[in-house]
């Protein structure tokens, strides 16, 4: 059985008012809400668990709570997705209340100035932390992780397991032995310059600067700089002083960026679980804050609580697709899809998706997974894997989406998808496609398109040297 992911911080209180605003309030120039409605949901390191958790994976969640009704609440919210392992606050628990007009913050209202102080912290927190597989820190400057108990386990497992420190200015330094700390270019230059470091400017030079200084400075595994929509920056602690950082860059996504910050911490934490590199921790990183701005961020988290109790997390690919056709439907517009294995996309594939897309106003590529193109084309395919089938397919401004089926064709996936429109190339003219009858059997036409001629992916192989190895890794499903 997998050791748990711990989740070790300040656990706040998050609130969402939402309301629309017509007109201005007659005694000051401020807009007046109307049909406020209140979405709460967990904040701090509950947002960092709750994320970790959306993923599948086991979590326990050391915190801080008050008995009073926010933190009755967060509580009731957090507990039916991972365990709270709590002791006590004292004081209220914080509760951060944004109000937000037609989708537009207009005002933060921060109450409660509750705080952990040292005493006893129980048996299900150092149950929790001794049998952690991996900790994530994430500090909101509440004191749990300034607590002396809890600040005597951290030390114990730094070296040990791996922890990831989200910092914040108000919290504690991490542990000897952790194993990356992740503050924002904001976080690092404080933290820089509070313990003594002369570094001047902006730019990915002086985050590379005060990375080393921090790692240096705490003997920590790696520090990644995190540079909102630019991605983040990563330094090796030991590392030589002239070795080039690692830049992990981040897909472009709009929107409110509130838990990016959380998101990315609480990826590289279970990527580093699994024993990952810190390249790779911190690559998924900034990929799954992509996602979550891209998702609508803490706001979602908080609009999928009150509909379903369950948060829809930074979906992966797959969820992407179904969004991306419930939309469609939704403005009255016409799906189209078709299928393939894409291996090697070349000219052919190209043409036939820009003439699919035309067709109507969103295209779903439906892709072969490894084990079926092997069983297709045999053991020496497919060259490229599913994830990167689907990662290039995705990078074409043609294709809205793309999902994978694992079957030999694609009636259980079209089943579901249901597109209006099944395209597939002019070379199946004449063929009996065995998904032509599930598209005709809820309504849908099939279509046969032009394709250029010569082109191929078996051609190109002809063409290359034999022995071309097979994919380094196989996957039945979307990366995430």
């Amino acid at each position: 059985m997998t050791a748990p992911l711990v989740v070790i911080g300040d656990a706040l209180l998050d609130v969402d008012i939402m309301g629309v605003s017509r007109r201005l309030c007659p005694d000051a120039p401020v807009p007046v809400i109307e049909q406020p409605q209140e979405r709460p949901r967990p904040g701090g390191a509950g947002l960092a668990a709750l994320l970790a958790a959306a993923d599948g994976r086991e979590v326990v969640l050391v915190t801080a709570l008050a008995d009073d009704d926010p933190g009755r609440r967060l509580r009731a919210m957090l507990a039916a997705h991972m365990e709270v392992a709590a002791f006590r606050l004292h004081g209220a628990t914080p509760c951060k209340m944004r109000i937000q007009s037609d989708g537009q913050p207009v005002a933060r209202l921060d109450v409660g100035e509750g705080r952990a102080v040292d005493g006893p912290v129980g048996p299900s927190v150092a149950r929790a932390v001794a049998d952690a597989g991996a900790v994530l820190v994430s500090d909101y400057g509440r004191g749990v992780t300034g607590h002396a108990a809890v600040r005597a386990m951290l030390e114990e497992l730094g070296g040990r397991v791996p922890i990831v420190w989200d910092p914040h200015p108000l919290g504690e330094a991490p542990v000897p032995g952790t194993r990356l700390l992740t503050p924002n270019s904001d976080e690092a230059a404080r933290l820089a310059a509070e313990h003594g470091a002369d570094v001047d400017g902006t730019g990915l030079s002086a985050a590379a600067r005060r990375a080393r200084f921090l790692a240096e400075t705490w003997g920590l595994g790696g520090v990644a700089v995190t540079l909102g929509p630019d991605g983040a920056l990563l330094v090796e602690g030991g590392s030589d002083p002239q070795a080039a950082p690692f830049l992990a860059p981040a897909e472009p996504a709009r929107g409110d960026a509130c838990g990016a910050g959380d998101s990315f911490a609480a990826r590289a934490a279970q990527v580093l679980a699994d024993g990952g590199r810190l390249t790779d921790a911190v690559a998924a990183g900034v990929r799954r804050a992509a996602e979550f701005v891209g998702a609508g961020a803490a706001s979602a988290v908080a609009a999928q609580l009150a509909a379903t109790g369950s948060p829809r997390v930074a979906p992966g690919r797959d969820a992407d697709a179904w969004d991306v056709v419930e939309r469609t439907r939704r403005a009255g517009g016409t799906v189209v899809a078709t299928g393939g294995c894409f291996d090697l996309l070349h000219a052919g594939h190209v043409s036939l998706l820009q003439q699919a897309r035309r067709l109507g106003d969103c295209l779903i590529v439906c892709v072969n997974s490894d084990a079926s193109v092997r069983r297709r084309k045999g053991p020496s395919r497919p060259v490229t894997t599913a994830a990167d089938r689907v990662r290039v397919l995705q990078a074409l401004s043609d294709v809205d989406a793309a999902l994978v089926f694992d079957e030999d064709t694609p009636e259980r996936l079209l089943e579901r998808l249901r597109p209006d429109i099944w395209v597939k190339g002019a070379d199946y003219a004449g063929a009996a496609l065995p998904e032509a009858d599930t598209v005709r059997g809820y309504g849908g036409e099939v279509v046969l398109l032009p394709f250029l001629e010569g082109r191929s992916t078996t051609r190109l192989l002809s063409h290359l040297p034999s022995g071309l190895p097979t994919p380094p890794s196989t996957s039945k499903g979307m990366p995430t």
